[in-house]
């Protein structure tokens, strides 16, 4: 039995994200260490971020295929209205409006990654290219334990 790791498969656009957070960068298979630990600290210095959308919502954004140290590596961040005296080790990120094959995941971190295959499949035999070339989003809705993820994907289209 072929078990789905993602639920509603749909396409959607989306508007400009304005983000700020720390960046993550490491070796590919600590990610799933590194991520977390990144997102703790985001959440411990949330106070220091001015004009925060919405704390209870953290975003994790990424290149596939980068062509810049600067976009290397992994984003955890919060949304903002707009970017005001940025703290002390933090970066800030636009990303720009872009449509997405987006789909809904709960479970551990680990399974994202099969989660994502079956995104991509979907959105292939929808006859979407995905562009790799592209900031793609996560957005969480719960983050606290790496076991019981509950993210949307927002993996990026043309």
């Amino acid at each position: 039995m072929n078990v789905k790791k993602i639920k509603e498969p749909v396409v959607k656009n989306l508007g400009e994200l304005k983000l700020t957070g720390f960046r993550v960068l490491c070796a590919g298979e600590e990610y799933a260490l590194e991520i977390p630990k990144a997102s703790k600290l985001l959440e411990s210095r949330l106070s220091e971020i001015k004009n925060v959308k919405n704390k209870d919502i953290q975003f994790g954004a990424f290149i596939v295929d980068t062509n810049s140290e600067e976009e290397d590596g992994y984003l955890v961040a919060v949304e903002v209205e707009e970017f005001e005296n940025t703290p002390e080790g933090m970066f800030t990120l636009t990303v720009p409006a872009q449509r997405y094959a987006s789909a809904n995941y709960e479970g551990p971190n680990i399974g994202i990654f099969n989660a994502y295959e079956e995104l991509h499949s979907w959105a292939a035999e929808q006859g979407h290219k995905r562009l790799k070339d592209k900031w793609h989003v996560e957005k969480f809705k719960s983050w606290e334990d790496p076991n019981n993820l509950v993210v949307e994907l927002l993996d990026t289209i043309e």
